[in-house]
């Protein structure tokens, strides 16, 4: 009997240390929640705390608006910097930190084409940039109620300064819908869904895009990961 006891409470302890464990890891997923920023949250939700391992990033970009078809494919090593752009008339491979006037175009293309595939982390890496937050709101395509993150940059730097992003997230901080508006104009300049994710070496990717008439649908094929 007195054995049986022992056992019972020994039995006992470790649920309730197990217990304890479980409610500690909890708190501390709430607690580092609570110190991120919603930027941040959306980007560990799509992966970047595996991004530093990545030594190659292969994909092609394709556009179909209507009847027509549009594509180019890109090797981007991030940790050397160096692009490589391929199309159906020629192959460009560039450094990144000595892009000049006939390379601007390319670059342009592939700040572009990289943007729609890894937005999320570009919430946390890009510089010169404002943001506001609205919870509940009506996603414009699906009529869903998400969450608003706006991005503004607000820089003179890059491509196209004072452009506005609005990203529509669920509560797991996944990217449902997002609006881009030239120019932070009040009027969009294009709306399009986030769906078809694709996790790769730890890199949730959206690889589809499409319009709310079904005409205009960018997506990504090709996509490889490589660390």
């Amino acid at each position: 009997m007195k054995n049986t006891l022992l056992c019972l409470v020994s039995v006992l302890l470790f649920i309730a240390c197990k217990d304890q464990t479980a409610n500690t890891a909890l708190e501390g997923t709430r607690a580092q929640a609570d110190t991120l920023s919603t930027a941040q949250l959306i980007a560990q939700n799509h992966g970047i705390a595996n991004w530093d391992a990545v030594t190659e990033l292969a994909f092609t970009f394709n556009v179909d608006r209507d009847t027509n078809h549009f594509e180019r494919s890109w090797i981007w090593l991030p940790k050397q910097n160096r692009v490589t752009q391929i199309t159906d008339k020629d192959t460009v491979t560039y450094t990144r930190s000595k892009v000049d006037s006939t390379l601007s175009r390319t670059d342009a293309a592939f700040i572009n084409d990289s943007y729609w595939l890894l937005a999320p982390f570009k919430l946390v890496w890009d510089e010169g940039t404002e943001f506001s937050e609205e919870m509940a709101v009506v996603a414009p395509i699906s009529k869903d109620t998400l969450n608003r993150l706006t991005i503004s940059y607000v820089g003179d730097g890059g491509y196209t300064p004072g452009d506005a992003y609005d990203f529509f997230y669920d509560d797991t901080h996944t990217i449902r819908e997002w609006v881009f508006r030239k120019g932070n104009d009040s009027i969009p300049s294009m709306v399009t869904t986030w769906e078809d994710y694709q996790e790769k070496d730890g890199l949730k990717l959206s690889t589809v895009h499409t319009d709310s008439l079904g005409k205009f649908k960018l997506y990504f094929t090709g996509i490889s990961v490589k660390n």
